[in-house]
């Protein structure tokens, strides 16, 4: 039996073929992306069948509803890895994982990269990882609970036994400051 060739296109031809529902597009797009959406999904929902299902459910989604990706707005990862941590976090909170796998800390999580991934993809999962760790630890915690584990606001606000309106605040202080750290790094590159 041959090699299986893995299709890959830059990213505005891959686009393109989505958008013609071209079955190559298909095809590249689940070449491109499965592993890493895969890393995403499998790091809120733990389990390997349940995260293989969830991954198959999210390349359902992308495709039924590409219509809905504006490329202005941001990348195709960035869009796809919504989808995927969002599915993810659907299915964590289902009930059959509600009250399972809640002790999982953000410094437990090991990024794997693939020699076939796309290179501004790494840069991206690298970005917040470090970028989370520079984080005040108060911050890092509810970004750890709400991203990476999958609690909602309250969850997090009964867990950490804080008032829920301090909870929403620092979670967007936290997010303000993952932006200028990302600016100041891009800005930094472009110097």
């Amino acid at each position: 039996m041959g090699q299986k060739r893995n299709l890959t296109f830059p990213e505005a031809h891959l686009i393109r073929l989505i958008r013609e529902r071209h079955p190559n597009g298909a095809k590249a797009l689940y070449s491109m992306y499965s592993s890493s959406l895969y890393g995403v999904i499998s790091r809120i929902v733990i389990d390997e069948a349940v995260s293989e299902d969830v991954l198959q459910d999210c390349f359902i989604r992308i495709w039924h509803n590409f219509h809905s990706y504006d490329e202005n707005k941001g990348r195709l990862y960035t869009w796809m890895s919504n989808i995927a941590r969002n599915l993810a976090i659907d299915q964590r909170r289902s009930k059959d994982f509600r009250n399972s796998h809640r002790h999982q800390k953000l410094s437990d999580f090991n990024e794997e990269f693939y020699e076939d991934e796309v290179c501004s993809l790494q840069v991206d999962i690298r970005f917040l990882r470090s970028y989370t760790q520079r984080l005040p630890d108060k911050e890092r915690a509810i970004i750890d609970l709400i991203y990476y584990q999958g609690y909602t606001h309250a969850e997090v606000a009964e867990v950490l036994q804080i008032p829920l309106g301090t909870i929403k605040t620092r979670a967007v202080r936290a997010i303000k400051r993952l932006r200028i750290y990302y600016s100041t790094e891009v800005l930094a590159k472009a110097s």
